[in-house]
């Protein structure tokens, strides 16, 4: 396999830059299933789609590290960058799977308010990897990302709480616990990435 000499600036940004645009789209199907499950039962196709175009795109990523020799950026972070921006493809599809697989009818109000906080997070993380060519300041875009894990964070806490509370059957607070658990784990990783790409911005100024 030939190496190439030359930076590949331009395609990893355009591959970063399609598979958080992937994560944003996902989510926001996440979204629409939620909104009117089980009526909506089609976009689970659409889900799993999009998880393995997020596949695709992570692979393609990587492949084009192994066959570049001079990167843009540190080549440990491009791995761990693409891998991150998976891991919240991966998280909305285990959620989106189990929902279907637990054969759950009714949806709390808390698990929608979590889908729609994975889709801001998704679409800020899609934004600030817009402008990391270059290096360019994405602060703004970073803080708004962390906002929204720690309003993750107290939806998760708050469903849960309300889950015990709420008298339903072991096995339904069983269920939706793993569920919003799962779907904490996807806000979880758009903030990974945004720890990512902090590194990569200190360590290229």
């Amino acid at each position: 396999m030939a190496l190439r000499l030359t930076p590949q600036k331009r395609q990893f940004f355009q591959l970063y830059s399609q598979a958080t645009a992937n994560a944003r789209d996902i989510a926001g199907l996440l979204v629409e299933l939620l909104a009117d499950w089980p009526a909506s039962r089609d976009k689970l196709l659409d889900i799993r789609e999009l998880e393995h175009e997020g596949d695709r795109l992570t692979h393609e990523v990587i492949d084009l590290l192994n066959r570049t020799f001079v990167t843009p950026f540190d080549r440990d972070d491009m791995y761990r960058l693409a891998s991150v921006i998976d891991d919240v493809c991966d998280h909305i599809d285990e959620a989106a799977d189990n929902i279907d697989a637990y054969e759950v009818r009714d949806v709390p109000e808390k698990a929608r308010q979590q889908a729609n906080v994975i889709f801001r997070a998704a679409a800020r993380l899609h934004d600030a990897v817009n402008v990391l060519e270059g290096f360019k300041d994405s602060k703004r875009e970073l803080a708004a990302l962390r906002e929204l894990e720690d309003e993750g964070d107290r939806l998760s806490r708050e469903a849960i709480a309300e889950l015990f509370r709420s008298g339903a059957d072991p096995l339904t607070i069983i269920r939706w616990k793993d569920i919003h658990e799962q779907l904490e784990e996807a806000v979880d990783a758009c903030e990974n990435a945004a720890d990512v790409l902090e590194a990569i911005l200190v360590k290229n100024r």
